[in-house]
């Protein structure tokens, strides 16, 4: 019982339900707006991030989206990098859609049989009806309001990871492009990972890049690893994916010691 007590206390401290805010980063520029959501049944908020030539061009652009999109979650130093890429022509500009958290274990969790992750996460399974809203309420409203062209991709660390990863796994064509830092796949008894080979061969003939990474967090580098073993064997040729082995991060670090080179890898690809 000691042992089941503090793997769930473990979780509890490292992997949050609820993200903690990060650093003090500058706010760039940017619009927000509500939008009523059927598929989750409350007023989400959206925070939009445009490439500096937006406003003097009539150009469209593709959209990067991403849970942990809040003003005190991941939005400014993912918007902020994404302005330094972009200025310095290491990635096509993009658009950035961050969604803000209102309750994250909910909308980032598949369903799980797992007791600790319960105890751990006490409301879950909300993906199926976070991943619709993003697919048939939000998408089509920033097509409305910006300009935009049909190439999406999505971010995301940890449990946002985790969500990323489902997503690709098990709704491949919601994206053309795919990010996951640190994604907690140890989520149901790891689940994602003990079916990944079924689910791969099922792949739509789409291209798709996947980029993902794992720390040296003993909970996360075994599930990554052997995930990127599963791709090794069994990835379709439609998928263009990088495996990044980060050993020296800790999970608390690997979201912005990665970014810049996940970003430059995936919206090259």
């Amino acid at each position: 019982m000691r042992m089941i007590y503090y793997v769930v206390l473990l979780f509890a401290l490292v992997f949050r339900c609820n993200h903690a805010p990060y650093h003090n980063d500058p706010i760039p520029e940017h619009d927000t707006f509500q939008i009523e959501s059927k598929q989750v049944g409350e007023t989400r908020v959206i925070n939009i991030w445009t490439p500096p030539m937006y406003d003097s061009s009539s150009d469209t652009f593709p959209v990067l989206y991403m849970p942990d999109g809040g003003i005190k979650e991941d939005f400014p130093h993912i918007a902020n990098t994404l302005a330094k890429l972009i200025k310095e022509k290491s990635i096509p500009p993009y658009i950035l859609v961050g969604i803000e958290n209102t309750e994250r274990g909910r909308d980032l969790t598949g369903y799980s049989k797992i007791k600790a992750d319960e105890r751990y996460c006490p409301l879950t399974n909300g993906a199926k009806n976070f991943r619709a809203f993003i697919i048939s309420e939000l998408i089509p409203e920033i097509n409305n309001k910006y300009r935009t062209v049909d190439k999406k991709g999505i971010i995301g660390e940890s449990l946002a990871g985790l969500f990323v990863m489902e997503t690709f796994l098990e709704h491949p064509e919601s994206f053309d492009k795919y990010i996951a830092m640190d994604p907690s796949l140890w989520w149901n008894n790891h689940f994602l990972v003990r079916n990944a080979t079924d689910l791969l061969f099922k792949f739509p003939n789409k291209n798709i890049s996947l980029w993902f990474a794992g720390s040296g967090n003993p909970t996360v580098a075994p599930y990554t690893k052997e995930l990127e073993r599963i791709l090794l064997r069994n990835a379709p040729n439609s998928i263009h994916w990088k495996y990044s082995d980060e050993p020296e991060e800790k999970h608390n670090t690997i979201f912005r010691a990665t970014k810049e080179k996940a970003i430059i890898w995936a919206l090259n690809s």
